[in-house]
């Protein structure tokens, strides 16, 4: 059945497609970024093409499909289904998914050198913990299923929305425009830099023990074994086994001592992880409120290498809208900038992320968020609301994004790492 329609030169078709063949049109109509009717238009024209008619496929449960195709291509399509004596709903089906078959998957496009991204700000309290593991769950997604997304567009939006405390600036930004997209894929390695050992609690894991091997004994050139051996598996089915943690151990509160003994301590940290580099397309790193050697450390292990594209790694900076976030920012970043200009490194910057941001607060939130806005170098590319789900899910000890996958925080999450991918 056609019916006219205003879609240009294309006419509306409804038939029928069994539920799994149309999530898996869906889905791959998004990874290769375009448009559902456009798969189905060359999925038709290649099966009116072929010499042979396909084997069938099963399509109970079929249920409504509807569509826009060039002009003439449905009766086309008819007359080449009544040939070959299988209904339109075979036909259609066929042609799918010889579309499918025709276009896999793409790869995931892996980074050649491990992306290094250093959550930071001397400031605690401010949910550095929440954005590296929201970063890192949304960075690890299933690259075959469809993830609600905030379009970046959305994000200009929400800061002057936000800052101008206007209608749409409501709690959740739930008037922002979203979109479903497959999940990025990649293999991320978290490491919980932070002796409180926040990132390990709340994904659920066991700080290491105190006289056991840790990442400072790595780092201070006392290992005990393979820090390999020290890393587990963050288990969802939304991450595939690609989502990895290094958990904490108390002992990190005494690093910044034992560093003041090691020679190069700048590259300590590198020193550690290298050898896990392999094995993963980013490594992010959750810092510990300080601006000792420690943090001297990360960031230097966010440096620019040779031959890495500026903006690949480096330091996300995560505030609050409040004026002691914006002193602690002052501090972190003279810090960096001492860094870089004592050791000649390239240190980028990938953003500042305005968390647990609440516009009801009134003029300090507004106005703040503005300060933040105004900065521009680095700029603000994440923007995540103070709601309740990401509280529940460290109190269930869960992943954000498999605890509440639909939330505006999680929304936001996976437009944040877009937005510095």
């Amino acid at each position: 059945m056609t019916s006219p329609s205003s879609s240009g030169d294309r006419e509306k078709v409804v038939s029928k497609l069994p539920g799994w063949l149309r999530q898996d049109l869906k889905v791959r109509a998004a990874q290769h970024g375009i448009e559902i009717q456009t798969a189905v238009e060359q999925g038709i024209q290649a099966w009116i093409g072929l010499a042979s008619t396909p084997e069938n496929i099963d399509t109970s449960g079929a249920d409504s499909f509807a569509t826009f195709l060039p002009e003439g291509q449905w009766e086309a399509f008819k007359t080449t289904a009544t040939d070959r004596r299988v209904s339109l709903i075979q036909g259609l089906a066929q042609s799918v998914q010889l579309w499918l078959d025709t276009n896999p998957a793409p790869h995931i496009e892996r980074p050649a050198v491990t992306r290094r991204i250093v959550v930071c700000n001397q400031k605690g309290g401010v949910g550095k913990t929440a954005i590296t593991a929201g970063t890192g769950e949304a960075l690890a997604e299933d690259p075959n299923t469809l993830h609600p997304v905030r379009v970046a567009k959305a994000l200009t939006t929400a800061l002057r929305a936000s800052a101008a405390h206007t209608d749409d600036a409501e709690q959740g930004n739930e008037r922002l425009d979203v979109e479903n997209l497959p999940g990025l894929g990649l293999r991320v390695l978290l490491v919980d830099f932070d002796p409180q050992c926040h990132l390990t609690n709340q994904l659920g894991a066991t700080p290491l023990p105190m006289n056991g091997d840790s990442l400072t004994n790595h780092m201070a050139g006392d290992p005990k074994g393979d820090l390999r051996d020290l890393i587990v598996s963050v288990d969802d089915e939304t991450f595939g086994g690609r989502l990895h943690l290094l958990p904490a151990c108390h002992d990190a509160f005494l690093l910044d001592v034992r560093l003041s003994a090691v020679r190069a301590r700048e590259a300590a940290l590198e020193r550690a992880l290298l050898p896990l580099e392999k094995d993963y397309d980013v490594i992010l790193v959750d810092c510990p409120p300080s601006l000792g050697l420690s943090m001297d450390a990360a960031a230097y292990y966010g440096r620019r290498r040779e031959g890495e594209r500026p903006g690949q790694s480096g330091a996300l900076i995560v505030v609050q809208a409040e004026d002691s976030s914006a002193d602690a920012y002052d501090l972190l970043t003279n810090q960096i900038e001492d860094l870089r200009n004592d050791l000649a490194l390239d240190i980028d910057y990938l953003g500042i992320v305005v968390n647990l941001y609440d516009g009801r607060r009134g003029y300090i939130a507004t106005s703040s968020l503005q300060g933040w806005v105004d900065i521009k170098d680095p700029r603000v590319v994440g923007l995540i609301s103070d709601l309740k789900e990401q509280k529940e899910a460290v109190r269930m000890k869960q992943p954000l994004l498999s605890y509440a996958p639909t939330s505006q925080q999680a929304v936001g999450m996976r437009a944040l790492a877009r937005e510095i991918s």
